[in-house]
């Protein structure tokens, strides 16, 4: 069982994952730093001191705070049209990256240039012409 479970643990798929969600979760905490600390304080300073975050609504003494929720459903938009713009950056440069250079023309030398036209004088007599 000790093996198995070493053969899994290492794959390289596993360590990547490991990776991915590490690094996944160190963006998300720059992207919300992001939003929360820089982009909402902007937009409120652009609406005159306007902030969602405050909507309440009292009923029967308890207190619905759906301002809170606006503010969050905000966040994730913003996060992941964030995310969105970084993946699509990576994309494109490995796009670039993966453009295969001009291979140069494959020189052939005598036999298989031979064999070449005996191969199309073959295909000519099949076909009858």
């Amino acid at each position: 069982m000790w093996e198995d479970f070493k053969k899994f643990a290492l794959k390289g798929n596993v360590l990547d994952l490991a990776i991915a969600v590490v690094i996944g979760a160190a963006f998300g905490k720059i992207v919300t730093s992001l939003v929360e600390d820089i982009i909402m304080p902007a937009v409120g300073i652009l609406l005159g001191g306007f902030s969602v975050e405050d909507w309440t609504y009292t009923f029967n003494g308890a207190e619905l705070r759906y301002g809170a929720f606006t503010q969050s459903v905000i966040d994730f938009f913003i996060i992941a049209f964030s995310i969105f713009m970084v993946i699509r950056l990576f994309t494109r440069m490995k796009r670039q990256k993966d453009v295969p250079a001009e291979e140069e023309p494959e020189v052939l030398d005598k036999k298989e240039e031979l064999l070449i036209e005996i191969r199309d004088l073959l295909s000519k007599e099949k076909t009858g012409q």
